[in-house]
């Protein structure tokens, strides 16, 4: 059987190659007709936006991070609570001091310098030595001069402080270990040797050997 060519007019073609759009077209018309409340106000050259607000979860997580921001701000920038570089000194600064401190070396003793050594020194000086050495070394009637060059025991770091440690009973010097630490020990034998060339007025005699 033989089928006759029919001629098709250019119309026909552009017809339905065009309708699929135009049903897309009709489709899109309907739903904003049907959903134009979802509609927002804005108008730009014809592009028109849905009004789709963002998730509740979202926006309260947002507005969160603003009250956040608030409080950090005024806390840390307006009324001056430590910052992190604050803390972290603070927490430095307290290891530091917590530190354990090495063992005193009684073997390798030398004379401590800084002020506030000398002071704690004097303090213990004060209290504990004036009866037999005078206010300021100058010796009397039971102990002898501090501030010469002449020492009945060595007059060296090592040697008065092994004298205070352990002392000279049998000529009225206490042993002074077990009320004072090691550090205190040190601290008034180098304020002991502090006074070396004060000459204090009314200085006892030298006695001993003397020691350059």
């Amino acid at each position: 059987m033989l089928w006759k060519r029919r001629k098709v007019h250019p119309l026909q073609i552009g017809i339905i190659i065009i309708d699929p759009k135009l049903i897309k077209m009709d489709n899109k018309d309907k739903f904003l007709e049907e959903n134009e409340h979802l509609m927002s106000d804005h108008d730009y050259d014809g592009i028109r936006e849905l009004n789709n607000p963002m998730p509740t979860w979202w926006r309260y997580l947002f507005y969160l991070s603003i009250i956040f921001a608030a409080v950090y701000m005024f806390r840390y920038h307006v009324f001056g609570d430590d910052l992190q570089i604050d803390e972290y000194n603070k927490e430095m600064a307290l290891a530091e001091a917590n530190k354990p401190k090495q063992a005193f070396d009684e073997n390798n003793l030398s004379i401590l310098s800084d002020a506030a050594s000398l002071d704690a020194g004097k303090v213990i000086y004060s209290k504990n030595c004036i009866a037999c050495h005078g206010k300021a070394g100058e010796g009397n009637a039971i102990g002898p001069n501090l501030t010469d060059k002449y020492w009945l025991n060595g007059g060296g770091v090592a040697e008065v402080y092994h004298i205070i440690k352990v002392g000279k009973p049998l000529k009225g010097m206490l042993a002074w270990q077990h009320q004072l630490s090691p550090e205190q020990m040190l601290q008034v034998t180098s304020y002991v040797l502090s006074l070396q060339g004060s000459n204090p007025p009314n200085g006892k005699a030298p006695q001993g050997e003397l020691v350059e």
